[in-house]
């Protein structure tokens, strides 16, 4: 399990005093408003440089950080592409039940009835339900709706999440 996770990824300069916009990687943007300790990494995740938020603003599509010493356009420009993080210390505490997508990914997901589907790729938000992506052997991605009626349990340090197919949705993938 990483020590960090990306909440966000650079998406250029704004403005001319150093302001940068950033494209959120997390479901509640409010997020950013008590963001003070971050860390930019490369595409690799490799860390880049580590900052401190002087201030963030919304407007009505985008967040933008200012971060201490930096005060120039050009500067917030070169940051462009760069993902923002934070420390799992400092991630926001979940409520008992939900996870971090980044600790889904690599799970193995086993059903009752068929045992070992495949391993978690991916979790998108379709707006209606969140779907979890199983990449498996040989095959076609199996598409799970992530409800509380399939997902029946999830073992972040056992790396598995135990699931309940609906009746038919199996076989669509065969």
């Amino acid at each position: 399990m990483k020590d960090y996770l990306i909440i966000g990824k650079l998406g250029g300069a704004h403005g001319v005093r150093g302001e940068v916009k950033v494209i959120p990687l997390t479901d509640d943007v409010r997020r950013f408003s008590s963001l003070k300790d971050c860390m930019l990494l490369d595409e690799r995740e490799n860390l880049k440089e580590k900052k401190t938020v002087k201030s963030v603003r919304f407007d009505e599509t985008r967040t933008l950080i200012r971060f201490e010493g930096l005060d120039d356009r050009d500067e917030a420009s070169k940051l462009t592409g760069l993902f923002l993080a934070v420390s799992r210390d400092d991630a926001v505490k979940l409520p008992k039940g939900r996870y971090f997508i980044a600790d889904l990914i690599g799970l193995t997901v086993v059903d009752d009835v068929r045992g070992d589907l495949g391993t978690i790729k991916d979790i998108i938000n379709t707006g209606a339900s969140d779907i979890i992506i199983v990449k498996r052997k040989g095959k076609n991605e199996l598409l799970i709706p992530y409800l509380n009626s399939i997902v029946k349990d999830v073992d972040i340090s056992g790396g598995i999440m135990n699931v309940i197919l609906p009746e038919g949705l199996y076989e669509i993938y065969e």
